[in-house]
């Protein structure tokens, strides 16, 4: 289902994919492919009757911008099944292949203009302002093991917020739900909601409520055991704050 916010159409193809294309045609990809989602592949964790979309197979490779937040989320071959072949792509500057225990093609051999960022960066390609920020487990946060340890520490990754189509689209990355973004001007909020070691979906509703986007629209849950959670819920929590908020899961 194609969900339609303010002249923009915007689709969660799973996992963390999502796919936004501007009135005038200009495509942006966030965190495309893993887990089967972009290949026509994934099946359900466990075999469950979760809310999800169905993965694909055939896609148009329309993408002009490709944004990549971290190494879990770096998938070549599913970038090179949505990217146009002058598409830019935006990676955060830690991503790198050799730290990565997948087939991945290393970032510099892509056959794209690559843009490197760090989390305080603004660069712009296609007429998409990209703007990066920075995404972390705190040692001390809701995320973090016992002894501090977290999946995604300080430095590991980023969040991004788009500029696209003269509306500001946020997706936070695996993050914790950090007090920062609530400072962001933000039309349309990705809430990270998969909880275990990202955002869950209570403390991406309180985020919600700080950040007051016009829109909500929950991504990256029930695509593999660690981020199952009830979305509806979810739903109900933003709606009951006054936040306007919709569920793409067809």
């Amino acid at each position: 289902m194609t969900i339609r916010h303010d002249g923009l159409l915007v689709d969660w193809l799973g996992y963390a994919t999502t796919r936004i294309e501007a009135p005038d045609g200009t495509v942006v990809y966030l965190d495309p492919g893993r887990y089967g989602v972009l290949s026509g592949e994934w099946e359900p964790p466990g075999g469950q009757d979760l809310p999800h979309p169905e993965p694909q197979d055939e896609y148009p490779k329309d993408g002009d911008v490709v944004c990549i937040t971290h190494d879990h989320h770096y998938d070549s071959d599913a970038l090179t099944r949505v990217a146009d072949s002058e598409a830019t792509v935006v990676v955060y500057e830690a991503v790198d292949a050799s730290n990565i225990d997948r087939d991945v093609t290393p970032v510099d051999e892509l056959p794209y203009e690559v843009v490197r960022v760090d989390d305080e960066a603004h660069v712009s390609a296609a007429g998409v302002d990209v703007w990066s920020v920075p995404a972390y487990n705190e040692p001390d946060g809701p995320h973090a093991k016992a002894d501090g340890s977290v999946s995604h520490p300080e430095g590991f990754g980023c969040g991004f917020k788009v500029g696209i189509g003269g509306v500001s689209v946020f997706w936070p990355g695996d993050s914790d739900a950090l007090d920062g973004f609530a400072e962001l001007d933000v039309s349309l909020f990705l809430a990270n909601i998969g909880g275990s070691v990202v955002s869950d979906r209570h403390e991406s509703a309180a985020l919600a409520e700080a950040m007051d986007p016009d829109l909500v629209l929950p991504v990256h849950y029930n695509t593999i055991d660690i981020l199952t959670t009830d979305s509806g819920e979810f739903a109900k929590d933003v709606a009951r704050r006054g936040i306007p908020v919709v569920l793409d899961e067809l």
